[in-house]
């Protein structure tokens, strides 16, 4: 690599390091708002938000990669320009595609980064998001226990307790079960404790009543009990019931898929290599944004003004190259059999910055013929 290559990808990294981590800084916030309210509403502690937020933060970063990697393209670029550095190195004959070597080896490397969050992290912190998510919903202390409120944790029900004891004894317990069509059951008892089983939470009731009232016959039954079990499982689900999606499995599965894996997730065959292929394709999207970036503004020359209409025009291209990932996602979602449309957006790309660096040579030639015809 030339003291050209390792000066230009210096810069590179550098501003790429700090636009990355600004925008992850400010996506994530986003993101952690909405799971603060979401979690803590439910009665969570801090730190299964700081879990949470931790689980999410590889997704996050795969999303603003390409971004922060086109960004810094644009930023070096311009400066380089603006102190007139692309014009000396143009002097010398480096020509466009020679110019844009390091950008290339930008690109790949942030692919690489790129690669790794979409084929291990992410998988895997999905994976265990999907986990934990089941978890807190077999946590009843969130979702059923309050003291003092009437709450609903799962649709038609509603319960209320009046004290838990700090022993976790349940005191003055009142549970609405109304799911039952034509039916409506009320179960109060003195005190009730938690207990978990093997099939999942259990509810157990001592010194209590049920009343059950039948809304077509307007009827009422009532049955005491010394002691009761109610299973609160059955309201709100087990971990492990839910299916893994695509998202949480490995790249290897998606390529090769199974057809017991394919019955388990609940995909097509081609809907799997669909999957798989978006992932392998986009670690390539970084490089198709550096290079977008650094092709668009090289075809500006040198002004002292800045590369502002460049600018603008590669915000538009990496704007259509993401339209065009939206199109084929659309197309191989409808029909899994398109799956290797994925690569069509790449390909666009990089034949995008090709014509536009071959261009930029082209001008670059016009440019030194007339120079030298108005030099003669």
């Amino acid at each position: 690599m030339s003291r050209f290559d390792r000066y230009m990808l210096s810069q590179l990294t550098m501003l790429f390091g700090f636009f990355a981590l600004v925008l992850v800084a400010v996506y994530w916030v986003n993101r952690a708002v909405l799971l603060f309210d979401q979690l803590i509403a439910d009665g969570q502690s801090a730190w299964v938000f700081l879990e949470f937020t931790a689980l999410t933060l590889p997704n996050v970063i795969r999303l603003v990669l390409p971004v922060a990697a086109f960004i810094a393209s644009v930023y070096v670029t311009n400066r380089l320009s603006s102190e007139s550095e692309l014009v000396v190195m143009q002097a010398t004959g480096f020509s466009p595609f020679r110019l844009a070597r390091p950008v290339l080896y930008f690109g790949l490397v942030v692919g690489l980064m790129m690669a790794v969050l979409v084929h291990a992290l992410v998988p895997a912190s999905r994976a265990k998001l999907a986990e934990r998510r089941a978890e807190i919903a077999e946590n009843v202390a969130a979702r059923f226990l309050g003291d003092g409120d009437f709450l609903h944790p799962a649709p038609q029900i509603t319960s209320y307790i009046r004290e838990i004891t700090p022993s976790g004894e349940l005191l003055d317990l009142y549970l609405s079960d109304m799911r039952t069509p034509d039916e409506r059951t009320a179960y109060t008892a003195e005190r009730a404790l938690l207990v978990r089983t093997e099939t999942g939470p259990k509810l157990v009731m001592f010194d209590g009543m049920i009343q059950t009232l039948d809304t077509q016959t307007k009827t009422l039954a009532l049955t005491r009990f010394e002691n009761y079990s109610y299973d609160i499982g059955a309201l709100i689900g087990r971990p492990g019931e839910g299916r893994p999606t695509v998202d949480e499995v490995s790249t290897a599965t998606l390529l090769w898929p199974d057809p017991e894996m394919a019955e388990r997730i609940g995909a097509s065959r081609n809907a799997m290599l669909f999957a798989g292929h978006e992932r392998l394709s986009q670690p390539f999207l970084a490089v198709v944004a550096a290079l977008i970036g650094f092709s668009t503004l090289l075809t500006g020359g040198y002004s002292r003004f800045g590369l502002w209409r460049q600018i603008v025009v590669a915000v538009f291209l990496l704007i259509g190259v993401q339209f065009l990932v939206n199109g084929a996602t659309n197309m191989a979602t409808r029909d899994p059999e398109l799956w290797p449309v994925v690569y069509l957006p790449i390909l666009a790309g990089l034949a995008a910055s090709a014509a536009l660096l071959s261009i930029s040579g082209r001008s670059r030639r016009v440019r030194h013929d007339l120079v030298g015809a108005v030099a003669s």
